[in-house]
């Protein structure tokens, strides 16, 4: 962990931020008190691919046959 003042983190925030993605936390302070801290952003997961779950699931031959109770519904 690194402290830099405010106008150093202003001046300096490339090199900084290269050390924060390194895995580095660097904390900002204003008039020796800390108020922020720069820390690395969580890995993002990885790719989902599509397909994974073929075959888990069977879509019935009648899925997509009218409801005559919901069609009622809708004509009272």
């Amino acid at each position: 962990m690194i402290a830099v003042n405010v106008h150093e983190a202003k001046t300096q925030l490339s090199k900084l931020l290269t050390r924060v993605s390194a895995g580095e936390e660097v904390v900002i302070s204003r008039y020796g008190h800390p108020v922020a801290s720069l820390i690395p952003c969580a890995t993002h997961a990885e790719k989902r691919r599509g397909g994974a779950d073929r075959g888990l699931f069977t879509l019935p031959d009648d899925f997509d046959d009218e409801l005559p109770e919901l069609n009622q519904a809708f004509e009272s």
